[in-house]
């Protein structure tokens, strides 16, 4: 099944909390987060904060952003030590970082800090009990090798500069990962994470990923990646239901070579290069597809086999009057439009 994201409601630099509003927000499976972008609005706030961190469950948390000019301090988060989900990030400059270390109920930590100073923060105890961890590291190079501790997690997003990748492959747990700008590091870990079912490659610069083996991957997101130009491994995906390819160049040819029996969604957007979609018909549970600015034929695309369950098709080729008379087609043929939601 697709991971569904819980909606996230943003509280901020607030100067008084609405507790009761926060409480249906939650009981209605949202996210809430209450945020603050300079230290000038933490006030006596941050107290009030950590009481409702320790009365309610990890959906609540609170962030830690932009602070311009500044270098956030550590030290803060010594307010609010019931925390359960924290997000530091979108800042340029951090320090007093090792202060996470008293931070007993956290469930789930984001870092984006561009200048992050300790590229051994993973290395601090506390933090193996987390069940979701997303951490990006820009300017030195992040050391992954602490992560075979982290028997706990299930989500991880990780990008930037790295070393020791393949530690991620211990994550016994895991079912989602995201790698983001990480170049050309090989993917043979990704084998051995036996309950991963999404899996996302975004950024950064690799040609194919053809390390990757059968699988039980649910959902595969590929965007943005230089030079990747090969996908045609895809069949190993045998458990797959979405595919979404989003800006490579260099695609040429997407080929189904193999029934792929679970695939409901197929989206492929902005290869401008992709001129060849072929084996459309092996999908037999193919209900949605969207083709976005490629170099796929119109006419040679909807006059092949197409699945029969496939009720929703969307195709743009970015010039109005062509994709007037493209849409007004698929209406005729029975087709139903993408919807956004």
């Amino acid at each position: 099944m697709r991971k569904i994201w819980k909606r996230r409601i943003l509280i901020n630099n607030p100067v008084e909390l609405d507790r009761v509003q926060i409480g249906q927000d939650l009981r209605d499976g949202n996210q809430v987060i209450v945020q603050f972008s300079h230290p000038e609005f933490y006030g006596s706030i941050l107290e009030e904060v950590d009481e409702l961190c320790a009365r309610l469950d990890e959906n609540f948390g609170v962030r830690f952003y932009g602070h311009y000019s500044l270098s956030f301090d550590g030290h803060t988060l010594l307010r609010i030590p019931h925390v359960k989900m924290l997000h530091l990030n979108s800042l340029t400059q951090a320090h007093n970082t090792e202060v996470l270390a008293t931070l007993k109920h956290l469930h789930s930590l984001h870092l984006g800090i561009y200048e992050l100073e300790n590229s051994e923060v993973l290395g601090i105890e506390t933090l193996r009990s987390l069940r979701e961890l997303s951490i990006i590291s820009e300017k030195k190079t992040l050391n992954l090798q602490y992560l075979k501790e982290f028997s706990h997690l299930e989500q991880l997003h990780v990008g930037g500069k790295v070393k020791n990748l393949d530690a991620v492959g211990d994550l016994k747990d895991l079912n989602y990962l995201a790698l983001h700008s990480i170049s050309k590091l090989p993917l043979h870990f990704v084998n051995r994470l036996k309950k991963l079912k999404h899996l996302r490659i975004l950024l950064g610069g690799r040609e194919h990923i053809q390390e990757i083996e059968e699988n039980e991957i649910d959902d595969l997101e590929i965007s943005r990646v230089r030079g990747f130009h090969d996908l045609s491994n895809i069949a190993n995906f045998r458990a797959l239901t979405r595919l979404m390819i989003e800006d490579q160049i260099q695609l040429r040819e997407v080929s189904f070579e193999r029934e792929m029996k679970a695939l409901e969604e197929l989206s492929i957007w902005n290869c401008k290069g992709l001129a060849r979609l072929t084996g459309i018909e092996q999908l037999s549970s193919l209900r949605k597809l969207r083709i976005l600015k490629t170099a796929i034929d119109f006419d040679t695309f909807i006059h092949q086999k197409l699945p029969s369950a496939l009720s929703t098709v969307e195709f743009v080729t970015n010039k109005t009057k062509v994709d007037q008379e493209i849409q007004e087609s698929l209406v005729k043929l029975g087709y139903q439009k993408w919807s956004r939601v």
